[in-house]
C-alpha cells in the first residue's frame, strides 16, 4: 500500500515537493511514497488535471501531499479542465471535508510578520474551514447571456445541517486539545445559510460540548479582529469562503504564505489530504528561491493526522523550528537561502 502519494503540480510545486521527498528519506526511509502529475502538468500529458488513475491511487494511499497547480498557461483552459478544478475534484473524490489551517508565529520570524512583534509573538491560531461545501460547489453557477444583452454571474452558497455539524465537531474536538475555545465565523445577519450556520454550531454545543467556550462572530468582523487583536482566537470554525479569504489573512500575521501547511480531513480511517497553502507563484518559478517550509510542515501534519507517526511528526517540527533559529532563511522572510539550502537547514537539525 502506498502510504504518501506526491502530486507535485505546477509552478513551485514541484521544487518544494523535492524537499519533502528529501526530508522523508532522511527522516522516515520506510514510507512508501508515489508520484503522480496533478494540475496543469496532468492536464497538459493526459488532457486532465485529475486523472481517474490518479484519484484511484490517492483514494487508496495513507495520505497525499501535494505541491500547488494552476498558472496563466492554463488561462484559457475549459473552467472543468483547469488545474483548480482537479484540485477541487480531489478534495472530493477523497470526502474530506474538514480544512486544518494552522497559523503559527514561530518566535525567530516575530518580526517578519507586517504586524508589531507584541501583537504576533505566540501566535497559535487553528482555523477548521468547511472545505466541500459552500459557494465552490454549489448549483445553479455559471454566466448567462440575458435578453437585453447583458451578461450575469451566478454562484451559489448551500449548506446542510450534516455539513455544518461535522466539520464543527471537528473543531470541537480540536478545542478540547488546545485552549478550549470555538470561534464560529459567519454572516448571519444577511444570509440564510449563515444563520442556519449559527443556529446549527450553537445547538451542537450545548448537546455534546458545553465544555467547550464557544463565541459567535460575524466573518467581516472576524477579518478585523485577525488584524486588531489575533491572539483572542484559538479555534475559528467557518464555511468555504470565509475560511478560505481568512486563513490567508492569518498566514500573513505569521509572515508569509510559505510558511503555513494544511490538512484535509475527511472521516475516521480515511487517508488525509495535505498541501501548503501558497499557490504555484509562476513569478519565481524555476529560481529556485521558493520557501519549502509550508511544504515540510504540511508533511509533518501527514505524518501526525494520516500516518500514526507523531514522534517523527515532533522531530520535523522541532527541525524546522531550529532551523529557524539559526538564520535560516528564504528570500520571502528576509534571508538569501535557496530552496534546497533551507532544506538542507532542516535536515542538519534533524
Amino acid at each position: 500500500m502506498t502510504d504518501v502519494l506526491l502530486l507535485p503540480g505546477d509552478g513551485i510545486g514541484p521544487e518544494v515537493t523535492e524537499q519533502v521527498r528529501r526530508v522523508a528519506s532522511r527522516l522516515a526511509n520506510d514510507l512508501a511514497i508515489e508520484e503522480r502529475a496533478f494540475g496543469g502538468s496532468s492536464f497538459d500529458q493526459f488532457g486532465a488535471p485529475l486523472t481517474d488513475d490518479t484519484l484511484a491511487l490517492a483514494q487508496a494511499s495513507k495520505a497525499v501531499l501535494m505541491g500547488a497547480v494552476g498558472g496563466p498557461a492554463w488561462a484559457d483552459a475549459p473552467r472543468h479542465l483547469r488545474p483548480e478544478a482537479g484540485l477541487l475534484n480531489l478534495r472530493t473524490g477523497m470526502a474530506v471535508f474538514a480544512n486544518l489551517r494552522p497559523a503559527i508565529c514561530f518566535d525567530a520570524l516575530a518580526d517578519a510578520s507586517s504586524l508589531k512583534r507584541e501583537v504576533v509573538q505566540g501566535l497559535d491560531i487553528m482555523i477548521v474551514r468547511e472545505l466541500t461545501g459552500g459557494v465552490y460547489f454549489g448549483q445553479p453557477r455559471g454566466i448567462e447571456t440575458l435578453a437585453d444583452g447583458q451578461r450575469r454571474g451566478v454562484d451559489t452558497q448551500v449548506y446542510t445541517t450534516s455539513e455544518i455539524e461535522r466539520v464543527s465537531r471537528v473543531a470541537f474536538e480540536l478545542a478540547r486539545g488546545r485552549r478550549n475555545k470555538v470561534t464560529s465565523a459567519e454572516k448571519s445577519n444577511v444570509m440564510e445559510t449563515g444563520l442556519l450556520w449559527r443556529e446549527v454550531v450553537t445547538a451542537l454545543h450545548a448537546k455534546d460540548y458545553p465544555d467547550v467556550q464557544l463565541e459567535h462572530m460575524l466573518a467581516d468582523n472576524a477579518a478585523m479582529q485577525l488584524v486588531k487583536n489575533p491572539k483572542q482566537f484559538d479555534v475559528i470554525v467557518t464555511d468555504n469562503l470565509f475560511g478560505d479569504i481568512l486563513s490567508d489573512e492569518a498566514a500573513q500575521l505569521t509572515g508569509g504564505l510559505g510558511l503555513l501547511p494544511s490538512a484535509a480531513l475527511g472521516a475516521p480511517g480515511t487517508p488525509g489530504l495535505f498541501e501548503p497553502i501558497h499557490g504555484s507563484a509562476p513569478d519565481i518559478t524555476g529560481k529556485g528561491v521558493a520557501n519549502p517550509l509550508a511544504a515540510i510542515l504540511s508533511f509533518e501534519m501527514a505524518l501526525r493526522w494520516s500516518l500514526g507517526r507523531a514522534d517523527l511528526a515532533d522531530r520535523l517540527k522541532a527541525a524546522v523550528v531550529g532551523a529557524l533559529e539559526d538564520g535560516a532563511r528564504t528570500p520571502d522572510i528576509g534571508g538569501t537561502l535557496s530552496t534546497g539550502q533551507m532544506a538542507d537547514a532542516v535536515i542538519a537539525k534533524l
